[in-house]
């Protein structure tokens, strides 16, 4: 699956636009026996402020979707597209549906994954949204949490994920690992982040369950269906791990604000009519997987806590290159304290 080569594909220039070396991807695209029809032409696609993801047309209308780590200093163990790649690989015959990889290679010191397109709208804006009926947005947020529920039947030995992380309990794993990408990546001094965490770390509930979690599971992270407002492709698996099931269905609650919450980009389409409440994702998960709610507090303040120092990181690697940033914009520190202070706020609600 890894090729080497000291010719790079894909190039950044100077003025945040990127270009492919025609004759190395056309190579690349043969080794692989697929079919491509010179010259291709990269886009810059969606809204993601950590790894690029790049749409690559041929002039026979063939696409495909690459995907590389950002530019500038990396944190250790983030980004990492190949773990990403074997992932996706190892998902391609369970019923999570997921893009096919056809390769991975080293590019200028950076690996680059080469998948599938896969067709369909990703809920990424609310340009986006205002495209589907309100029947197709609650069609879409059902699908979403039923999807989930899939994410965590995957049968980890048959799939040969079972040694892809540590089994340890995953509450602390997450607490102690997001503090530290805080320290290395923060912008400015912001006490409560770390006074939330220490919280966080002393109340973490008993793991009892050990399934594959994506770690970053929302509405942005998906494909959509147009027609039928299903779920056709998962993607952006890079912070997959083992651990609590419950804690990607805080994640998603996370990503789900209501009425005047603080978000990042454009999140608030959940208010949109048609979309599902937040009871009614929590209901259908909870109904398919027969899972205890009582816990899901303390992993929605976690997932906002966990989501504001991934901003604060994105505010980084923008500020060091200015080339990684994304249609979205970047994230300010106002946002990030915004997101720390409704995880308190909903922490210490439930006594944590």
């Amino acid at each position: 699956m890894y090729t080497h080569d000291d010719n790079a594909i894909l190039r950044a220039a100077a003025d945040q636009t990127f270009t492919i070396e025609q004759d190395a991807f056309g190579s690349w695209l043969a080794e692989r026996n697929e079919a491509c029809t010179p010259p291709v032409q990269p886009t810059r696609v969606g809204v993601g402020q950590s790894n690029l993801t790049f749409e690559v047309a041929d002039s026979a209308g063939r696409r495909w979707v690459l995907r590389r780590p950002p530019l500038g200093r990396l944190l250790a163990s983030a980004h990492d597209v190949a773990r990403e790649a074997r992932i996706l690989t190892a998902l391609a015959p369970t019923d999570v549906p997921v893009p096919r990889i056809i390769d991975v290679r080293h590019d200028d010191d950076a690996a680059l994954v080469l998948m599938e397109h896969v067709d369909g709208i990703v809920l990424d804006r609310t340009s986006n949204a205002d495209l589907l009926t309100t029947e197709q947005r609650h069609s879409a947020g059902i699908s979403l949490a039923r999807t989930l529920t899939r994410v965590h039947a995957v049968d980890l030995a048959a799939t040969g994920l079972i040694d892809l992380a540590s089994h340890k309990p995953y509450a602390p794993r997450q607490v102690k690992r997001w503090t530290a990408q805080w320290q290395t990546s923060k912008t400015r001094e912001f006490p409560l982040v770390e006074q939330l965490a220490d919280r966080l770390l002393a109340s973490a509930p008993a793991q009892t369950e050990l399934t594959l979690v994506h770690g970053d599971y929302n509405l942005r992270n998906v494909i959509t269906s147009p027609e039928s407002g299903e779920v056709a492709a998962v993607l952006d698996w890079e912070l997959c791990t083992l651990g609590e099931p419950l804690a990607d269905l805080g994640c998603l609650l996370t990503y789900w604000p209501a009425p005047g919450e603080p978000t990042i980009g454009d999140l608030g389409m959940s208010t949109l009519p048609g979309f599902p409440s937040r009871d009614e994702l929590i209901d259908e998960y909870l109904g398919i997987t027969g899972r205890d709610r009582r816990a899901l507090s303390y992993w929605h303040a976690l997932g906002l806590w966990k989501l504001a120092v991934i901003a604060e990181g994105v505010l980084r690697r923008t500020i060091d290159d200015p080339r990684n940033r994304a249609a979205a914009g970047t994230p300010t520190a106002e946002v990030v304290n915004g997101l720390v202070e409704l995880a308190d706020e909903i922490a210490g609600a439930a006594g944590y």
